[in-house]
């Protein structure tokens, strides 16, 4: 499954049931925080200030190893409001999401509250895990992703295998650790900290399942929850990964779709079939010749998923199409370069690995991945490599908190209609899940898009619920933005 990010654009949960953990209550109490100088290769801005905290490592063992974390803030400490929020992924950093929140804050939530951002454990500046020196799988081109012999299938599963040990032999105590629920725990440590009773979420992507997690394992000190391309909290995320993929090739369809509409400019086809065959037979150009000798047929299949998170890339990455065919690759290889410049995402695969959802059995692997490629060629295959570790993860995973299993207080989620990573579906799943809450639909399919791309509709009955606690009614909003 691909990363969920409100920056990027694969996944999630578990290792220690709210049953096998016992949980002291601690009362809220003055803040314990202390904010000065952020990290040197933290993306904060200059307005933003961190701390860090210390929370257990295990929280069946609340006395024993501590790991730290380390927040962010941007507005003022004696806001009336604190808000947290969390870009998804899983494992993408938090810190500097504070700043870009805040900034986008209409001008009477700015003054009424102060955003946090944090880097989950195991991420950044959050006792990182680490898989050593994954350079080593970085090698350019890579075997085609749709194997066309059991060869080439089986250099992918190996080396698939050979990350999964790489992680377990660099990160064996931190592992076992990495999951939703304590992410959720640790947002719990936070709270109290900053001496709230409650606290007020924004979480996108990944960072949806994580605030429904912690306000099912917390529902006394849920505040203000919004919920922005929201999860399915009802399918491992080995099933959501060939949901996915159906998404995502849709999104490319619409994409050939409106690049057919401005052949006048592109002169790429006047169909989606049309432009879609030109794909095609870029790729075929790039595995005779790859760009720059290192973009082949698997790192354009890459590039293309960048431009289902966001209709604004659409022009750029159809250009790029259009000079490729005209012999000119740069603006490809460099659409290659941002999505192919993390070889192995360590955080990533901490969160999505301890999914009880995945088989041990490449067969199966095998067998699911052509029954997705049938509806998803473009996608399906790319995307069974991008989580392949999890096959083999060293670590052994338990079931995840049931969202759904008590009640929550009501929160807000808001999806776009045809989102790529999170389908539409899940969000409704999510909305039957969490009693009392409201949904809104947003036209078109930018993912993760709240607060970042304008949308008068979703923006002025989001803005009333954080400043009121007033819930909309559920509603599906027609405005969409146009590349």
């Amino acid at each position: 499954m691909r990363k969920l990010s409100s920056t990027t654009a694969a996944l999630l949960l578990l290792a220690a049931t709210a049953s096998s953990v016992s949980i002291t209550p601690v009362a809220a109490a003055k803040p314990a925080l202390k904010f000065g100088t952020c990290p040197d290769d933290a993306a904060t801005s200059a307005a933003a200030s961190c701390a860090t905290l210390k929370v257990p490592l295990d929280y069946a063992k609340p006395q024993g190893r501590q790991i730290t974390l380390t927040i962010s803030v941007d507005g003022n400490l004696n806001a009336e409001r604190f808000m947290l929020v969390n870009p998804g992924g899983p494992g993408a950093p938090g810190l500097g999401m504070e700043s870009s929140i805040y900034e986008g804050l209409p001008p009477a939530m700015a003054k009424k509250f102060a955003v946090f951002g944090f880097d989950p454990r195991g991420i950044g500046a959050s006792t990182p895990v680490n898989c050593g020196d994954t350079s080593k799988f970085a090698k350019h081109p890579a075997p085609p992703a749709r194997p066309e012999n059991a060869v080439q299938e089986n250099q992918r599963v190996q080396q698939a295998r050979q990350i999964a040990l790489a992680c377990g032999a660099h990160s064996k105590e931190l592992l076992p650790h990495i999951t939703t629920e304590n992410a959720a725990r640790d947002l719990d440590r936070i709270r109290i900290a900053l001496g709230r009773d409650k606290i007020d979420y924004l979480g996108y992507s990944y960072g949806t399942l994580l605030g429904a997690t912690y306000a099912t394992l917390f529902p006394a000190h849920v505040g203000r929850f919004v919920l922005n391309s929201v999860m399915d909290p009802a399918l491992t995320t080995y099933r959501a990964n060939f949901t996915q993929d159906l998404a995502l090739q849709q999104r490319i369809d619409q994409m050939f779709s409106w690049a057919a509409a401005r052949d006048n400019t592109y002169h790429l086809g006047r169909t989606r079939i049309a432009v879609e065959a030109v794909w095609k037979d870029l790729l075929k150009k790039a595995k005779a010749h790859p760009i720059g000798g290192v973009a082949g047929a698997a790192e354009l299949g890459e590039a293309i998923i960048g431009p289902t998170y966001s209709a604004d890339s659409w022009p750029d990455f159809v250009a790029a199409m259009a000079q490729y065919r005209r012999g000119d690759g740069d603006p490809m290889l460099l659409a290659v370069n941002e999505a192919t410049a993390v070889p192995v995402d360590p955080g990533n695969l901490a969160y999505n690995c301890m999914d009880v959802g995945w088989p041990r059995d490449w067969r199966v692997w095998h067998r699911d991945t052509l029954l997705a490629n049938a509806k998803a060629p473009l996608v399906a295959w790319g995307n069974t490599w991008f989580v392949a570790p999890c096959a083999f993860w060293p670590v052994m995973p338990v079931p995840a908190q049931r969202i759904g299993s008590v009640k929550v207080p009501p929160m807000l989620l808001i999806e776009p209609e045809y989102d790529g990573a999170t389908p539409l579906a899940g969000a409704r799943r999510m909305h039957d899940a969490l009693t009392g809450s409201r949904l809104l639909i947003q036209a078109g399919g930018d993912h993760a898009s709240y607060l970042s791309n304008p949308d008068p509709c979703i923006d002025t009955r989001a803005e009333r619920f954080w400043l009121t606690g007033e819930l909309p009614a559920n509603h599906t909003c027609a405005w969409v933005p146009t590349p």
